[in-house]
């Protein structure tokens, strides 16, 4: 039996798919302590885990941090993460040397953990609570320009608050190097090999294991009239606007409508509700997802994964970059459609086309039926109690590394021939024409080599996971 440490950040996304994970590893004779926050005490305990409070260390926050946090700032999210990670060093040194934990579980995102792993040479088992994603996998997140304004000109920064964990022990390179995916570090990732963007990228140190969920419950649609469920989750969630344009949209409507909208909204702000639709703070969602016809998403991971687990299509209308790319992936198998319009005739639209084609309910209970057959929390827990692990086979996303170089010289050569060949044919006048157009075009042409050359390295090398 081992002895296993948890760490995650303080949000409801990232924790709650670590506590079936926690509770199985406990059934399985496991010690596990959970480094969590106050508002998960009891969740955690449930789960037979130890719960260390961490709530010390979060550090008062300024109005634009804390407006920051809210708008899901990656810059400011990252430096949140260092500075918890220096206000926690002493007790985690501590920590480690009591309790001496075997492995470390740690989400993707919460940079004490990982970094106190890999300072105390204890083997790191990352909890991946979206895609896993990788320099394949993220071509399915377009950030905003807002999303790249705050990374761009929040690279000093990071940088600054990183050079100040070096003095405590800590070796990293950069931000990316500490939430970004890697062929070397072993990953618990919660969804299907078939869900996750180019999994043939990743290694053999990654299992998918399907979403981690307690309930036991298998879908049932039969009633008499379709249900709508609505949510935004439980970080962007203050949304009366949108939750009135819902209920104008649906109103008239044939169907029965629950939304739930967190403890952040007076519900009395909507008026008077129609007596097809209730509001709620919380629900049991994995309960409601089971009987629902279509669901109002943000397209959080978490959200998504129930919904199709259930067997529910939906109508996608995601906030952030990374919820985008969940949003996509859910369209691209066929169960559910964009929100591009977020009108009230376009969300009546948009529920009625979910409702009306059985096609999105096919896709759905496609997808469910392949989540279930994954190996779920048992095969989270017994790939932490293995750790660390060796990978096996070929590493493709290495090998397309190594084709990158070639194909990038390859390219400008060819661009650089062509402006001598238009030169001496026609005019050296006008070559910065064709010098302009090679940089445009040069971005998608290579995109569109390295995808051929992915997809051959895919062919030629295939690949079986051992835990498989």
């Amino acid at each position: 039996m081992k002895k296993i440490a948890f760490f995650c950040i303080p949000a409801h996304g990232h924790t709650n798919p670590m506590l079936p994970v926690a509770s199985e590893l406990v059934k399985r004779g496991n010690t596990v302590r959970f480094y969590s926050f106050d508002e998960f005490e009891n969740k955690i305990k449930a789960t037979g885990a130890d719960f260390v409070s961490c709530n010390a260390f979060l550090g008062e926050l300024t109005e634009t941090e804390e407006a920051g946090l809210k708008n899901v700032s990656t810059t400011e999210m990252t430096i949140q993460d260092i500075r918890i990670t220096l206000s926690m060093d002493a007790f985690l040194d501590e920590e480690f040397k009591t309790f001496q934990p075997d492995v470390v579980y740690a989400d993707s995102v919460c940079f004490w953990g990982k970094l106190n792993a890999w300072k105390h040479n204890v083997p790191l088992v990352v909890s991946t609570s979206t895609f896993a994603f990788n320099q394949m996998a993220s071509q399915y997140m377009k950030n905003s320009p807002k999303e790249l304004a705050d990374m761009v000109f929040g690279l000093p920064k990071i940088s600054k608050e990183l050079k100040m964990l070096k003095p405590y022990g800590y070796k990293v390179k950069n931000a990316l190097s500490l939430v970004q995916s890697d062929n070397k570090t072993d990953s618990v990732v919660y969804t299907s090999e078939r869900f996750q963007p180019y999994s043939e990228s990743f290694s053999d140190h990654y299992v998918f294991v399907g979403p981690s969920v307690f309930s036991k419950i298998e879908p049932d649609k039969e009633k008499e009239r379709p249900l709508v469920y609505i949510s935004m989750g439980t970080v962007i969630n203050d949304r009366p606007d949108f939750y009135a344009k819902c209920i104008d949209a649906l109103k008239d409507e044939k169907v029965d409508v629950i939304i739930s909208c967190g403890n952040a909204l007076d519900i009395s702000v909507l008026g008077e509700l129609p007596e097809n639709i209730k509001v709620y703070p919380y629900v049991d969602q994995l309960d409601v997802l089971s009987r629902v016809d279509a669901f109002i998403t943000h397209c959080g991971m978490n959200s998504v994964s129930e919904s199709l687990y259930m067997a529910t299509p939906m109508i996608l209308y995601p906030q952030t970059s990374e919820q985008q790319a969940v949003a996509r992936r859910a369209k691209e198998i066929g169960a559910g459609v964009m929100l591009t319009n977020d009108s009230v005739h376009g969300i009546r639209s948009a529920v009625l086309e979910i409702l009306n084609n059985n096609t999105y309910a096919a896709g759905a209970k496609e997808c469910s039926e392949d989540f279930r057959s994954c190996s779920g929390t048992v095969g989270a827990a017994a790939f932490i109690e293995n750790a660390p692990h060796e990978s096996e086979g070929v590493d493709i996303l290495e090998e397309l590394n190594k084709s990158n170089g070639k194909i990038q010289i390859l390219y400008w050569l060819a661009a650089t021939a062509l402006v001598v060949l238009f030169g001496l044919l026609t005019s050296w006048k006008y070559v910065w024409i064709i010098g302009i157009a090679a940089g445009v075009l040069s971005t998608p042409i290579i995109k569109a080599i390295q995808k051929k050359k992915y997809n051959s390295f895919v062919e030629k090398y295939g690949k079986k996971r051992k835990n498989d």
